[in-house]
């Protein structure tokens, strides 16, 4: 039994819902922040907060008064063509993916500072920051701004607070839903990746986990790469 205090940031859906399920698993304390409860089950050690985070204040957010760790998993799949990108689609993304991450580690330093074995967190980007990639030019461009954070804060905050970021390619999650809508469209979307398959939530999760708690309390600093490949590998035939 862990019996640590996290809090998840979209953890009502996806990747965010897995982490919750695993850590709570665990025998974890979780308070999960999402605008709905979505899928997010009855459970004991389970607390959900409806809260926007780009848009609410966070100021009367009941949490406890250390957290170990904390996740923030929303995110966006805006693919379109940079002529067609707007001030409203880069905006957006850059609310959504950075600047609602800004505002809720903000909020927590000081709970995070106060977890008796150090505080983590856990940021979310994509492989097409550094793999450069056609219609990503608004995602990739907001993600790349949580790399330059995860890094920046990293080196601010030790040693009281670790900060790594998770990197994956396509997952097989509901906001993925658009492009894995078809048995023609997921098996492209497999086909791009050397191992021939898109991730799922759960294996993105374990690593999320393993970097909020001590298994890695020697890491900081870190974009880690989970994503079949497609990042570093090119298979040739």
């Amino acid at each position: 039994m862990s019996n640590k205090n996290y809090l998840i940031v979209g953890g009502s859906s996806g990747i965010g819902l897995e982490i919750v399920n695993q850590l709570n698993g665990r025998g974890d304390h979780v308070t999960v922040l999402s605008r709905s409860r979505g899928q997010l089950p009855q459970k004991e050690g389970l607390e959900h907060i409806a809260l926007d985070v780009t848009k609410d204040e966070l100021g009367s957010i009941s949490l406890p008064s250390a957290l170990d760790g904390l996740a923030y998993c929303p995110g966006t799949i805006r693919l379109k063509p940079f002529r067609r990108l707007g001030s409203d689609d880069l905006l957006e993304d850059l609310r959504v993916n950075y600047l609602g991450a800004v505002r809720i580690i903000q909020a927590c330093l000081t709970r995070l500072r106060k977890a008796p074995e150090g505080g983590s967190v856990v940021l979310f980007s994509t492989v097409a920051v550094q793999t450069g990639m056609p219609f990503h030019a608004s995602i990739a461009g907001a993600k790349g701004a949580v790399e330059g954070l995860t890094r920046s804060l990293a080196a601010e905050l030790a040693p009281h607070i670790r900060f790594n970021a998770i990197a994956p390619s396509l997952t097989d999650t509901p906001l993925a839903q658009d492009l894995l809508a078809s048995p023609e469209k997921r098996k492209a979307a497999d086909e791009r990746h050397p191992l021939k398959r898109v991730g799922s939530p759960a294996e993105v999760a374990r690593l999320a986990v393993g970097l909020l708690s001590s298994d890695y309390a020697w890491m900081t600093g870190q974009v880690i790469n989970i994503d079949g490949g497609m990042g570093s590998v090119r298979t040739f035939r």
